[in-house]
C-alpha cells in the first residue's frame, strides 16, 4: 500500500515557471510513487479581499494547468477545497487546541499584519485551516516551499498535542523540501521569489505567457557585471536564478549545468535557458487551452476526486469529535 502524501496550492494569480519548476514538475513524479492528493486551496484565497470572478477564473486555470502539466486523475486525487466541508469542520476543532501565542507568531501573518491594518480574521486562522487540510487524509509527506515550512511545523505540533491528550488521532506529516530549484526567483529581482500572487509580471514568467513574451522576459534578466557562469546565490543572485532553471528542466546536476556553461557568455546562457522552457511550456500551453475551453472536464475531475476522498475526511472529523467529546 502507498504511504498518503498530500498538498495544496492557492488559486491566487495564474501559475508561474517557478511553481512548476518548484513544485509541480516534483509532484509528476510524487504522484507514481505516492498515494498522492493534490488540492486546490480555494478557501485560502479568501483571506485577501479578490473578486469573485478573478477566483473563479482562477480556479480553473490552476486545474487546467495541474492536468496540462500532466497530473494524471487516474493515478492521483484532484480536487477543490471547498468542495469537502470537512475541511473548515476540522479547522474550528483544531482553533480550539492553538494558543494564541502560537497563532499570532506566524510570521506570514505577521508580516501582512504590519503593511495592512485590514487583515480579515481568517488570515490569522490561515495555518489551522492548513493543518486541517493536511490533517484530514493522514498525510505523511507534504512537499512544500520553505516559507511554508512554519506552517508544516504547526500542524506537526497540533497532531502531536491532539494525539497526547486525547489517544492517537492524527499521523505527524513530515515536509518534503526539494533541493535545487525548490525556489525559483524573479528575473527582475532574483532575490525575490517569483511569486503568482505579484501584481507586476515583467519578472515571472507565467505558464500562459506567450512565447514572444517568455523570450523577452529571459532576454531582459537580471545578471551582473561579472563573466563567470557558476552557481553562487549570494553574489550572483540573477545568474544562479538561470542555472537554477535550468538544471531541474534539462534534470542536470548543478555541476553539470557549470561544464556546461564554462566559458560561454550570458547571453549563451539566456538562449539555452530559452530554449528549454519554451520547449516545456510550449505542450503544456496546449493541453491547457483545451481544458480551458472545456472547463465541464475540469469540474468532473474535481467533483470526483471530492468524492473520492469526502467520506475519508468525514469520517476523521466524526473521530476527532468523538475524542473531544462532541455527542452525535
Amino acid at each position: 500500500m502507498k504511504e498518503r502524501l498530500y498538498t495544496a496550492a492557492k488559486p491566487t494569480g495564474r501559475l508561474t515557471l517557478g511553481n512548476y519548476v518548484g513544485a509541480v514538475d516534483n509532484w509528476l513524479k510524487m504522484q507514481e510513487e505516492y498515494d498522492s492528493i493534490f488540492c486546490v486551496a480555494d478557501l485560502h484565497s479568501l483571506t485577501v479581499n479578490i473578486d469573485p470572478k478573478e477566483l473563479r477564473d482562477n480556479s480553473y486555470a490552476v486545474m487546467a494547468n495541474y492536468l496540462a502539466c500532466g497530473l494524471d486523475p487516474n493515478k492521483c486525487t484532484l480536487y477543490y477545497q471547498s468542495q469537502v466541508p470537512a475541511h473548515t469542520a476540522l479547522c474550528w476543532l483544531l482553533d480550539c487546541v492553538t494558543s494564541m501565542g502560537e497563532a499570532s507568531r506566524m510570521t506570514a501573518y505577521k508580516e501582512k499584519a504590519q503593511s495592512n491594518k485590514n487583515v480579515s480574521v481568517g488570515l490569522f486562522n490561515y495555518p489551522m485551516l492548513m493543518a486541517a487540510d493536511i490533517l484530514l487524509y493522514d498525510a505523511k509527506y507534504v512537499p512544500i516551499g520553505e516559507d511554508q515550512r512554519q506552517h508544516l511545523e504547526l500542524a506537526r505540533n497540533l497532531a502531536i498535542r491532539f494525539n497526547n491528550k486525547y489517544g492517537e488521532t492524527f499521523v505527524v506529516p513530515q515536509g518534503v523540501y526539494q533541493k535545487v530549484g525548490a525556489k525559483i526567483y524573479n528575473l527582475q529581482n532574483p532575490t525575490k521569489k517569483m511569486s503568482k500572487s505579484d501584481f507586476d509580471n515583467s519578472g515571472n514568467i507565467l505558464l500562459e505567457d506567450p512565447i514572444d513574451v517568455i523570450k523577452q522576459k529571459i532576454k531582459r534578466a537580471v545578471t551582473d557585471s561579472d563573466s563567470k557562469i557558476i552557481y553562487d546565490p549570494e553574489n550572483k543572485p540573477g545568474v544562479s536564478n538561470l542555472l537554477s532553471i535550468y538544471s531541474v528542466l534539462a534534470k542536470k546536476s548543478m555541476k553539470e549545468c557549470e561544464a556546461f556553461f564554462d566559458g560561454k557568455n550570458y547571453g549563451a546562457l539566456k538562449n539555452e535557458v530559452s530554449d528549454i522552457v519554451i520547449a516545456t511550456i510550449e505542450p503544456i500551453q496546449q493541453k491547457f487551452m483545451y481544458y480551458m475551453n472545456n472547463k465541464d472536464e475540469i469540474e468532473k475531475i474535481a467533483t470526483q476526486g471530492a468524492e473520492r476522498i469526502e467520506a475519508e475526511a468525514d469520517k476523521k472529523v466524526k473521530l476527532v469529535k468523538e475524542r473531544m467529546g462532541l455527542i452525535f
